[in-house]
């Protein structure tokens, strides 16, 4: 049985659809992460499942149970909040403690399980104090700890982390996946921070304007994106896109980008069983470009630098093939200077090929 399913579930504003026929199932023990820009229904969605807001169309089901009717405090899900929603004048015990004395649970049950995920999560120290004084990423732990000890059946998670620096986001991550894997429970996160879904999520779902674009593995999504803003989202630095044309030339078929073309005579069949017109986008990660001072291929092409954008483990390399923009990941030992001559190659195994009417990535 999943932990959650979602069917048909439709949310308006006004003139504004905030989400669009959304399904999913999110299956138990699962780290289920829904990942998109501000705007795109993320928070609108776990509040539906959290009931503190009612859908206009489409049904919740928790364990197999529907739950459109039933109020927030009878769904045993647990949410916690981008801003944390600490109360500033108890102490962290009594913070934690709350959700239990609001389900009038015995003051010996509730010490011990206090005492259980303040240890979990590294707090008991702070239990006594009042989260005035604790830090950024203790109070983000007092805040999942009160999730915690409920021991609800599906926790609900709304940005949690988008509030601390980056270093300790980092150490969050690691801390949260943890305490997932070790109790084994469900979880459904939501962020607009990739590297957060990527690294933490079972599965990912990437929704934008209110819309399901894809639900895949984090492995299955970066490497065959369903859609152009699948493709465009995931990864980083993003996809190089280039818009092009197909032409038949000798018996091959090439794609005219107009500052180069390719022979992408392999991907025919593709292309036909597509039904794809003569117009298409050529998508390329920068990490699929090699890029040398020399041509060591005949295939490498002629590119302008523009810039270098060193980020420590590997660079940035910002060029231009004609009037087309690229970006490139280089080795930090690869070094050049405006305006100089390089050499670029793409891996032809690794390229994707988008349908601009439609935006479905068919390669």
């Amino acid at each position: 049985m999943d932990a959650v399913t979602v069917k048909g579930l439709t949310k308006k504003y006004g003139e504004n659809v905030a989400l669009n026929n959304i399904n999913f199932e999110c299956h138990e023990k699962e780290f289920l992460c829904f990942l998109g820009r501000p705007g795109a229904g993320k928070t609108t969605l776990l509040r539906i499942i959290a009931g503190l807001e009612k859908p206009d169309e489409g049904e919740v089901y928790i364990r197999g149970s529907l739950v459109n009717d039933v109020i927030p405090s009878k769904r045993d899900v647990a949410m916690v909040f981008q801003n944390l929603a600490l109360y500033t004048g108890w102490t962290v015990y009594n913070n934690i403690a709350s959700p239990l004395r609001a389900h009038k649970v015995p003051e010996e049950e509730i010490k011990k399980r206090v005492k259980e995920v303040a240890q979990l999560l590294r707090i008991e120290h702070l239990l006594d104090r009042t989260p005035v004084f604790a830090s950024g990423g203790e109070k983000q732990r007092i805040a999942i700890a009160r999730a915690l000890v409920r021991r609800p059946q599906v926790y609900l998670m709304d940005e949690p982390l988008s509030n601390l620096d980056a270093l300790l986001r980092l150490g969050m991550r690691v801390e949260l996946k943890r305490m997932q894997r070790e109790l084994g429970q469900t979880i459904i996160y939501v962020t607009p921070d990739q590297l957060e879904a990527m690294s933490m999520a079972d599965r990912i779902a990437l929704i934008h304007k209110g819309i399901i674009h894809q639900i895949a593995d984090p492995e299955t999504i970066y490497r065959h994106p369903a859609t152009k803003t699948v493709a465009g989202f995931i990864g980083s630095p993003s996809m190089n896109f280039i818009d092009g044309s197909l032409s038949e030339v000798d018996g091959k078929t090439i794609l005219d980008c107009g500052a180069f073309k390719l022979d992408i005579s392999k991907y025919r069949q593709v292309l036909e069983d597509s039904s794809v017109g003569s117009e298409i986008i050529l998508g390329v990660r920068p990490e699929h470009l090699t890029v040398s001072h020399d041509k060591t291929s005949p295939d490498s092409m002629k590119s302008l630098v523009v810039m270098e954008e060193p980020l420590g483990a590997e660079t940035i390399l910002h060029m231009r093939i004609g009037k087309i923009p690229l970006k490139a990941l280089v080795p930090p030992t690869f070094h050049t200077i405006y305006g100089e001559t390089v050499w670029t190659r793409i891996d032809m195994d690794r390229i994707h090929l988008i349908d601009p009417k439609t935006e479905k990535v068919i390669l």
